[in-house]
């Protein structure tokens, strides 16, 4: 089945409908008209490189450089989830790329090994790819747990020191944030695989479908992907939060504000 090709006509087109939200924000007063320029342009770029990289990857397929880049794609993610959490790098970086690195890495192989049975486990068609959206959906998932963690404890801080006050340790007190946290990073995952198939198509079984797979080959592909992403989004954010409980309050339990970027 032919893939037809997106030209420079069809790009044309697309940025076109960019007048849309750029008319919208201008009438409504949004101030998003910037932020919206800006970051299509960062886009373009971002994924005029990796495009080209990616073809020099893939066409050199070398199982060091493979994983190399996927610890550099951590490490970005790390630095991502605690810019958007509003949390200071220097107390959090080091555990929190060394939890995303050890749960994504496991999963990966795991899902080359059992699910697709590659007998390069380390193949950059598969490696790389699924790793981006493995990383992608727990970044997002970690930033908005260890963001609702942090304003829990500090809106509920007079509940939380009572807890300690009356005996509680700390891990104790704070389980309650923590199954909190977790539940709200989540409900997007459960709500995609919820709804996944009926009410929406997910890009990697679209892109299969547009790429001549049968469908139902797209299916498996997708199926194994989203049990693969809830997991490893599950581990990623809970193994977040304790890293955000193990550096993120003094020995005397107490949290430590001066941890946050606004303060």
């Amino acid at each position: 089945m032919q893939t037809y090709e997106i030209g420079m006509v069809g790009l044309l087109f697309t940025f076109l409908l960019l007048f849309i939200p750029v008319l919208i924000s201008y009438y409504l007063d949004l101030k998003l008209i910037s932020s919206t320029i800006e970051s299509a342009i960062r886009m373009v770029l971002q994924l005029a490189f990796v495009g080209i990289f990616l073809t020099f990857l893939f066409e050199l397929n070398n199982s060091m450089l493979n994983v190399l880049w996927v610890l550099i794609m951590v490490f970005v993610a790390s630095h991502t989830v605690l810019k958007n959490a509003e949390l200071k790098t220097r107390y959090f970086f080091p555990l929190l790329v060394i939890s995303l690195a050890a749960t994504n890495y496991a999963m990966l192989l795991y899902f080359n090994m059992f699910i697709i049975d590659l007998d390069n486990l380390l193949d950059a068609r598969y490696f790389i790819p699924i790793a981006g959206m493995v990383l992608g959906n727990s970044l997002r998932a970690n930033v908005v747990g260890m963001d609702n963690f942090c304003t829990e404890i500090q809106r509920n801080e007079n509940r939380y020191m009572f807890r300690l006050s009356m005996g509680a340790e700390k891990t104790e007190a704070l389980i309650p944030y923590l199954r909190k946290s977790i539940r709200v990073a989540l409900k997007p995952t459960i709500a995609n695989m919820a709804t996944i198939g009926i009410v929406f198509l997910p890009g990697m079984m679209t892109g299969q479908i547009l790429a001549g797979a049968s469908p139902l080959v797209a299916i498996e592909y997708q199926i194994s992907i989203m049990i693969t992403i809830y997991v490893t989004t599950m581990v990623n954010v809970f193994l977040g939060i304790i890293v955000l409980m193990h550096r993120g309050f003094d020995e005397y339990g107490m949290f430590r504000k001066d941890m946050l970027k606004n303060v």
